[in-house]
């Protein structure tokens, strides 16, 4: 008894209470002696006991929403279920890493220790409400790291298709630079004339200037073997990827004719080579800078989206940060969903932690997206009311059932499946939105679900 007592005010909340109290915990609780890879207590088993680590050192360990928890705890902690806990289920299994050693105390006996030692019941709920703060931590960063996931996979994907073509660009650069080069060598070794050079770069200004769109298959198909038979006609028996390349550029035969007008076979050959070469190039020039122009356009967004390099709490453009939310889901939406935008005609600012809001419209539009199947209509509103922009958006999925919703602004709620998602996303956005003190409101019937979000205007006071 006394080694136990003397143990047992080495913990924090013990330290000083009197020794007649300390002595009826210890008559009221079980010393358990643990080996190495023992358990205390076991994942989905009753919460009946609070655990007093004495010796030794454990470990919280389980599958939570998908996830494998791992918290590691050492002697001189309380733990397990706690005075006026709501807790029906262990969460997780508790088990010694080391030898140890563990009161375990009833929480049958929870009202005769609330009446015998007021004061460590006292400091007991003060601990479970530092456990509250700590495990609500815990769940939103296991949500912004799920949500980060599933962004950078997205994104990833978004970044390597413009980097992709680009750099398939460029490859193909070097091999037309190459003909281009050969091809004007030739040109420079034939005696043209002033006049026969001067139309071969007007041709090749005129084919390489052209803003006309690429033609159809079935027209480019017809055009490239018009073509191929003017080609053929002055004894071109080999330029059929010439012919084609020209095509795809909507370069008609008719243009092509005066060459073979005014150069020999050999020279019309060169220049058609050179020219097309040209063409080529300014094709691959607009890819690299379509690309390029995506590249920047994402990193843009995501530097909006995160609102990097700016101050964390600022006067924000809604319909911005929607737009840039949008922008960061475009692999989503691209794949079948038509966004309808209904907004606001003057800008209407919140004073807000903008990342925050990034996340709750990512979140309610994420959901929307899974709802439809990918394929549908997203609407997004922004208006208006009183003293507070209303943002609302909306889908035209199966809806939500009168079962669910009263359920889904809970932690952990999911009608995913295992992995799919943590069940922490609406609680997270109720949270939000609390935070800057607005009001989030759901309706839904099949095809037409809505999220309101009320939102106080800047121009009211501000964040504390």
């Amino acid at each position: 008894m006394a080694e136990s007592l003397e143990l047992l005010r080495q913990v924090e909340v013990f330290a000083d209470l009197p020794e007649d109290q300390i002595a009826w915990f210890l008559s009221q609780s079980q010393d358990l002696q643990l080996k190495a890879g023992e358990a205390y207590s076991r994942q989905g088993a009753p919460a009946d006991a609070m655990f007093v680590l004495l010796e030794g050192e454990f470990q919280w360990r389980g599958e939570l929403a998908g996830e494998t928890i791992v918290l590691s705890i050492k002697a001189g902690q309380v733990t397990g279920v706690l005075p006026f806990s709501r807790m029906k289920q262990f969460t997780l299994s508790g088990r010694a890493t080391t030898d140890g050693r563990v009161l375990r105390f009833p929480s049958s006996l929870f009202p005769d220790l609330v009446q015998k030692m007021p004061e460590l019941a006292k400091r007991l709920v003060g601990l479970m409400s530092d456990r509250i703060r700590e495990t609500t931590r815990l769940e939103q960063q296991q949500d912004r790291l799920a949500a980060l996931g599933k962004l950078s996979a997205g994104l990833a994907h978004e970044l390597n298709n413009p980097a992709s073509a680009a750099k398939r660009a460029t490859s193909q650069l070097r091999d037309i630079l190459t003909r281009i080069r050969d091809a004007s060598h030739e040109l420079g070794r034939r005696d043209l004339t002033a006049a026969q050079r001067s139309e071969i770069e007007k041709m090749e200004a005129s084919f390489t200037q052209s803003d006309g769109h690429p033609p159809d298959a079935l027209a480019a198909s017809d055009l490239e073997e018009r073509i191929d038979s003017l080609l053929r006609s002055h004894g071109q028996t080999d330029l059929w990827q010439l012919a084609a390349d020209l095509a795809h550029r909507n370069i008609k035969p008719e243009a092509l004719e005066q060459l073979f007008g005014t150069l020999d076979a050999g020279t019309a050959r060169a220049a058609l080579v050179r020219i097309s070469a040209s063409v080529e190039i300014a094709g691959l020039l607009n890819e690299l800078e379509s690309s390029t122009s995506r590249i920047s356009e994402l990193v843009l967004a995501i530097k909006e989206y995160t609102f990097m390099d700016q101050a964390p709490k600022q006067n924000v453009d809604i319909v911005k940060s929607l737009e840039t939310t949008l922008t960061i889901l475009n692999h989503k939406l691209k794949r079948g969903v038509i966004v309808q935008r209904d907004y606001h005609d003057v800008p209407l600012l919140v004073n807000s932690f903008g990342s925050e809001l990034s996340q709750v419209w990512t979140n309610i539009i994420d959901n929307a997206i899974d709802a439809m199947g990918g394929k549908g209509e997203l609407r997004v509103r922004t208006y208006r009311e009183d003293d507070c922009v209303v943002v609302e958006i909306g889908d035209n999925g199966p809806g939500i059932s009168p079962q669910v919703r009263p359920h889904i602004f809970e932690p952990f709620f999911t009608t995913k499946g295992v992995g799919e998602g943590t069940g922490l996303g609406l609680d997270t956005v109720q949270r939000i939105v609390k935070k800057h003190r607005g009001s989030i409101q759901v309706s839904s019937e099949p095809g037409n679900t809505r999220f309101q979000i009320w939102l106080p205007l800047a121009d009211g006071p501000s964040l504390s």
